[in-house]
């Protein structure tokens, strides 16, 4: 069996700007002091002229984006999970969301497996806050193909976008050669009749295993990756509620405000079925190594099989 490669998205990211950086002479790249670490070095030794280091400045950086955007420039704007969303969330509301601006927001190092850095660094509010924004389009990919892909969708794409990269190396599943990334659209991974997991990010290859566990228990489960959380592919959702009866989402980041409530607000709507969250519950991180972390918060393959036996119990 061949080894499985790994890579970080923040890397894909980094690599897909300055690959872009040759088709599109009018992109332009912003960062936060961070271009080492959210990888938009990359772009920046490509295209030195285009890339603008604006400091330690996130809020600042997100006013300069929104200038350039309404000149008709296509701008990337960068830094980790935790500044651009959090830090910098009322400029990203008022001078990007608002005027509806074409800014694409490249945040990284999102979620617990951001891991020694700690509470501080571990975004896991992210998705909530930015879904909140009327407009916003929030992207999470699952590895280093979707995540290039994610990236050339979102320059196309006219509307300030939130793309969502991790600091870990993660598996590498998809085939660059045959995968197809279409903004809003989720992709079935795994058909299966008993339970849907639906997943995004890192979660999305812990939910492909965890349909290899449940399935050595004579549990069928189907696999979706949802990498577009807003706007929701609400037709895939709401065709596994109906098909399968019970629903466990699994997400890097809070249980509050991300997938697993965007989920769970679609099938209220179109087919009331239980949903399941597997996610991080309320509580703050800590510093630690990032596969350790991801186990003791329950973002594992194993607790999503759990949570997934527990779900079709409910069906009983």
């Amino acid at each position: 069996m061949a080894d499985v490669i790994k890579k970080a998205t923040r890397e894909s990211y980094g690599e897909a700007l300055a690959e872009l950086s040759e088709k599109y002479s009018d992109l332009i790249v912003l960062d936060a002091d961070l271009a080492a670490a959210t990888k938009t070095g990359i772009f920046k030794k490509a295209c030195p002229e285009r890339f603008f280091d604006c400091g330690i400045a996130e809020a600042n950086m997100m006013g300069i984006a929104a200038g350039i955007a309404s000149t008709g420039k296509k701008v990337f704007a960068s830094s980790f999970a935790m500044f651009a969303a959090g830090r910098a969330f009322e400029i990203v509301r008022n001078s990007i969301g608002y005027p509806h601006l074409n800014v694409k927001i490249g945040a990284t190092h999102a979620g617990i497996s951001v891991g020694e850095d700690g509470a501080t660094h571990q975004c896991n509010e992210d998705i909530a806050l930015m879904r909140t924004i009327p407009g916003m389009t929030v992207i999470c990919p699952a590895d280093d193909v979707e995540a290039k892909a994610a990236v050339a969708a979102a320059l196309e794409f006219n509307g300030p976008v939130y793309m969502r990269f991790g600091r870990l190396a993660v598996p590498v599943f998809n085939d660059k050669d045959t995968y197809k990334f279409e903004l809003g659209k989720g992709v079935q991974l795994k058909d299966g009749n008993d339970v849907t997991i639906i997943a995004t990010g890192l979660m999305v290859n812990e939910a492909m295993i965890a349909a290899d566990m449940l399935a050595a228990d004579g549990i069928n489960a189907r696999v979706i990756n949802i990498h577009t959380i807003k706007p929701l592919d609400k037709e895939i959702v709401c065709k596994a509620a109906r098909e399968t009866g019970v629903i466990v989402t699994a997400e890097e980041h809070s249980v509050i405000g991300g997938l697993g409530s965007a989920v769970a607000d679609a099938v209220t709507e179109c087919c009331p079925v239980p949903v399941i969250k597997v996610g991080v519950n309320d509580v703050f991180g800590h510093s630690g190594p990032a596969a350790q972390l991801l186990k003791e918060f329950g973002l594992s393959a194993e607790n999503i099989a759990e949570k997934a036996k527990a779900a079709v119990a409910l069906k009983k």
